[in-house]
């Protein structure tokens, strides 16, 4: 299986310690997201949507751990139970506003990746399809938001 960068995603945010853990955190933090020229026809009516997911690869995400504490909670989960960077496949999605589009630029709002990070693909938020109002928020659910402690990943 091979999947090749469709772009690039550039951030104010050049560690890790100064990017947000999500993108609810981010608010008012600007970015770009630079489509390849070869990919930018595929770009074509994505204004018309309020919001995008970036689908991303996490390439400095670090030690991959299967069970590890995580930013809202001490106690170990599996990783596919949580949002942690350190993953197998290293894949990371945000849900990001989108301010504007200048050719193959998009300029969003929200960002929570790294400066330089590969763009894997762009698919449109849609409310009517993606929201789910029965959803439920698992082992998270009534866990206050901490700080992002100092010296994890």
């Amino acid at each position: 299986m091979e999947i090749k960068p469709v772009g690039i995603i550039h951030t104010p945010f050049t560690t890790k310690e100064s990017c947000p853990i999500q993108p609810l955190y981010a608010s008012g933090a600007v970015g770009r997201v630079e489509v390849l020229e070869e990919f930018a026809a595929g770009l074509k009516d994505v204004e018309t949507f309020s919001h995008i997911y970036l689908i991303y690869l996490l390439d400095r995400a670090g030690k991959i751990e299967l069970v590890r504490g995580t930013f809202l909670d001490d106690t170990p989960h599996g990783i596919y139970a949580s949002r942690h960077p350190c993953r197998p496949n290293g894949i990371g999605m945000s849900i990001v506003k989108l301010v504007g589009r200048e050719n193959n630029i998009l300029t969003v709002e929200g960002i929570d990746v790294l400066d330089q990070t590969p763009l894997l693909d762009i698919k449109p938020y849609v409310p009517r399809f993606d929201n789910i109002e029965a959803a439920s928020e698992g082992w998270i659910a009534g866990k206050q938001w901490r700080s992002k402690p100092d010296g994890k990943e």
